[in-house]
């Protein structure tokens, strides 16, 4: 009866040390597993407006997603069953700016809507909805120019 419990502490107390011992890289990784508001890197983005694809304005482009990028993180939204629309398509929101990307394999969709205190940002991937707002000068003052130029 020893010998089991003997074993079975052994390889708990090396579990223990390799969890406790992870590399930096392994530790940021996991971590990016549960992060809500990801990084976009923006090879593989592609921003609309109003139904409109930003290909020919470059920058533009670049500029939110840089934006959107250094963004602070406020809070997250609960979403309960049944209110999925209310936070889709907001009353007083106007047109949202919409990023589709990939997080690994999944295809993510985020709908950003620019206020002048906040940015609500609702991210849809597989069948889940995720909401949350942040907190970014350069969106919120940039917000009524860049919706200008984007028209």
């Amino acid at each position: 009866m020893t010998l089991p419990v003997l074993i079975v502490t052994i390889i708990l107390s090396l579990l223990k040390i390799l969890v406790s011992c992870l590399p930096t890289d392994a530790v940021n990784w996991i971590i990016s597993k549960f992060k809500i508001h990801s990084e976009i890197s923006g090879g593989n983005a592609i921003v609309t407006f109003d139904g409109k694809r930003l290909e020919g304005e470059e920058k533009i482009q670049v500029r939110v997603i840089n934006y959107f990028n250094s963004a602070r993180f406020l809070k997250e939204n609960h979403i309960f069953p049944g209110n999925e629309e209310l936070f889709l398509h907001p009353d007083n929101s106007g047109t949202p700016l919409v990023i589709d990307t990939k997080r690994g394999k999944k295809d993510v969709r985020l709908f950003v809507y620019i206020y002048s205190d906040r940015v609500d940002v609702v991210k849809r991937y597989k069948k889940k909805l995720i909401s949350y707002s942040l907190f970014s000068d350069s969106l919120q003052e940039r917000s009524m120019p860049l919706k200008r130029n984007l028209v």
